[in-house]
């Protein structure tokens, strides 16, 4: 039997049996090395060459940075803040959830930590006024995915340092895509709340929609000193993701007074054991990529896919229908070192442009964080709900048919993706 299929099988078995993926990874990828009778020394030099890299430093930055803004109460406030502004309407709600899982994207950078934070607050006051229980959990949990979608994206710190793009040039690619996604699911939302009988809040004062912005302006500050740190050319995105953690710990101590020394403590407790899950996906689904790489795997891939595609447009819509089934079952993490090493040849030989590239296969993916059996996002909203996870399934079907509609739009218009970084210039 060939590597390659000893490779997937052994993969595939293990995913059956319900092992994690990370671990599935790393030990289908051992069983395959084994078999080509390589030496197991390789294993622990290839894991740590792939955590090894400059780029993914950002990563437990990140995660601290959101834990810290979290644990301030920023969710809390920017809640309020859209509520002032925007509850009062018809559907205020569901915008407001929509519109508070964008500021927070540009916070945290994960999904399920968008859900988690602002679920919480958001699901049951939706319910209370009248939404429908499914269909509040099933918007936030696809509101949450665009977290990794706005900079900054722990995805697109991932998926710069497989492909070797400007993560700075990447993060800025994302914001366009990730503003469209939050109003394709508000008009979604619009549609669906038409015939439910919802509470009509009352319309805030000018008075209170600036008290409300004045208590959440040091947590949107957040987002305008990472990105404006990196495109002002003050810093790099991993030591603006160091400068952002820095700076939430502080506006939590110091200013909101939310987190105290024994906080602080447990804070960087829960970043570190999130980042070294995070690290864990990526030293294992970095070596199963480096497997398919050496052993010639992802070029006997990328030939096929060249040839049955055929032209550019048939190989977008290929990928596309590839990532949403992939989603489905393998985190963003791991589907980004699995998929990158074959889908970019073939997308830069066929002159597709890989930051767009990039932007496309993250869209997918966060699209898979909302669609079973590996929802990550659904899980997480039905934890906060209580609502099961067939309910939440359904529900989110109009949510997951506007986020694609969404995808189809960037994947064939690429110059949605690209007028940011190429108005600013961004190298």
């Amino acid at each position: 039997m060939s590597s390659a299929a000893i490779l997937f099988i052994s993969f595939a078995i293990l995913l059956l049996l319900n092992v994690p993926i990370a671990l599935s990874l790393g030990v289908a990828s051992v069983i395959a090395m084994l078999n080509l009778g390589l030496p197991l020394d390789m294993f622990p030099m290839q894991i740590y060459a792939n955590i090894g890299k400059f780029a993914l430093l950002a990563i437990p930055f990140f995660v601290l940075a959101g834990n810290t803004m979290e644990k301030a109460g920023i969710s809390r406030k920017l809640i309020d803040l859209a509520n002032k502004f925007v509850g009062h309407r018809k559907g205020g709600l569901a915008i407001v959830g929509v519109v508070t899982s964008c500021f927070f994207a540009a916070i945290s950078g994960s999904g399920p930590a968008t859900v988690a934070a602002l679920g919480v607050i958001i699901i049951p006051a939706m319910i209370n006024s009248g939404y429908e229980k499914g269909m509040s959990s099933a918007l936030m949990a696809t509101a949450g995915s665009i977290g990794i979608i706005i900079p900054p994206s722990i995805a697109f710190v991932v998926y710069g340092a497989i492909a070797g793009v400007s993560i700075g040039k990447i993060f800025i690619s994302g914001i366009i895509p990730g503003l469209l996604m939050g109003v394709a699911l508000i008009i979604a939302s619009l549609i669906l709340v038409k015939d439910m009988k919802i509470v009509d809040q009352q319309k805030a004062t000018g008075r209170e929609k600036w008290k409300v912005f004045i208590d959440a302006f040091w947590g949107l500050m957040m987002p305008v000193i990472i990105l404006g740190g990196i495109y002002g050319g003050f810093f790099t995105p991993t030591e603006a993701a160091a400068v952002a953690a820095v700076y939430g710990i502080l506006v939590g101590m110091f200013i909101y007074k939310t987190i105290g020394l024994k906080d602080l403590y447990k804070l960087l407790i829960d970043s570190a054991v999130g980042s070294a899950i995070v690290m864990f996906i990526v030293a294992c689904a970095g070596f199963f990529a480096w497997f398919i790489t050496t052993q010639g795997i992802a070029d006997l891939a990328s030939d096929f896919l060249l040839q049955v595609s055929g032209n550019k447009y048939v190989f977008l819509l290929i990928i596309n229908v590839i990532l949403l089934i992939a989603g489905c079952f393998v985190d963003a993490t791991s589907a980004l070192y699995i998929f990158t090493p074959i889908i970019l040849p073939v997308a830069l030989a066929l002159g597709y442009d890989p930051i767009a590239l990039g932007v496309v296969m993250t869209m997918n993916l966060a699209i898979g964080q909302v669609t079973p059996p590996v929802g990550v996002n659904l899980y997480v909203a039905c934890g906060v709900s209580k609502v099961s996870l067939k309910e939440i399934s359904v529900a989110v079907l109009p949510f997951v048919l506007a986020s694609i509609v969404v995808l189809l739009l960037i994947t064939y218009i690429p110059d949605i993706i690209m007028f940011l970084p190429n108005i600013a210039g961004v190298k």
